[in-house]
């Protein structure tokens, strides 16, 4: 527990930023993992193909072997699985894995406005960083490393990405495990999403969350919470707040205006 000057004898300090990862730190989905999936599947013979509207349906499952599972379910009935199908659907993710980090390398996939500034903001400051993801931890690091800095995986304390908890967002599992090795309460932290799955794992593990929509979530249901943004705004390109906590003409989402949506009740 910390006093700060301003915010009453009871604030609990922002102590830790949680971000999740795809369309959140960078966008990520449309033109990174779709075409990524496209080469794999290319690759390994299939006509699977998933074009721009058809992946925007399918991101309402979180992961990508779920989602290769889901669309065979749902969408190709006339596509008989091998006996090995899921050893068929771990190679195909491994393989988009790998075409995606030579997209990320191209320099193909740049970080959100508002990223960077306040993730220099955060370490000059001592805030604690973190990330909360349902995507491979190789993922997280290729994104890190080519779009923010060959060391930014070193930045973020604790990496919570793949399949090291069993139930993907919207379940809060993945925010458990970050809070519990940050040793942290909720309070003390602050989440960033861009979809309603992410807004929903975030909720449930008692966190205020900080929402950047993207042209796939846009129109998603973000009642509850904090601040819904289109972006975290740059000097000279002001972000617009949609919805959620009065921003008093802010640009730009800094420390001083999370401090204030934490410590507002």
């Amino acid at each position: 527990m910390t006093d700060l000057p301003g915010f009453g004898d009871n604030f609990m300090a922002l102590e830790a930023l949680i971000f999740d990862v795809d369309g959140t730190l960078a966008d990520t989905e449309r033109d990174g993992h779709r075409v990524a999936f496209n080469q794999a599947f290319a690759e390994a013979g299939l006509d699977w193909r998933w074009d721009v509207e058809l992946y925007g349906e399918l991101l309402a499952v979180t992961g990508g072997k779920e989602r290769m599972r889901y669309y065979v379910d749902r969408y190709r009935p006339d596509y008989v699985k091998p006996a090995d199908f899921e050893a068929l659907v771990a190679r195909l993710h491994a393989a988009k894995t790998r075409h995606y980090t030579a997209l990320l390398g191209r320099g193909g996939i740049p970080l959100r406005p508002g990223v960077r500034r306040l993730l220099e903001e955060a370490r000059t400051r001592g805030v604690r960083l973190a990330i909360a993801t349902t995507t491979t931890p190789d993922n997280v690091s290729a994104l890190l490393r080519h779009a923010v800095s060959p060391e930014a995986v070193l930045w973020f304390e604790v990496i919570g990405a793949g399949d090291v908890v069993a139930a993907k967002k919207p379940a809060p599992d993945i925010y458990y495990y970050v809070l519990d090795r940050l040793r942290l309460s909720p309070a003390q932290c602050m989440a960033f999403e861009d979809s309603e799955n992410g807004l929903r794992a975030a909720q449930a593990a008692g966190l205020k969350t900080v929402i950047t929509v993207n042209d796939y979530t846009r129109s998603h249901d973000f009642h509850g919470a904090a601040m819904v943004l289109d972006h975290l705004g740059e000097p000279g390109r002001p972000f617009q707040a949609l919805s959620g906590y009065d921003v008093n003409g802010a640009s730009c989402l800094d420390l001083k205006l999370l401090e204030q949506l934490q410590a507002d009740a």
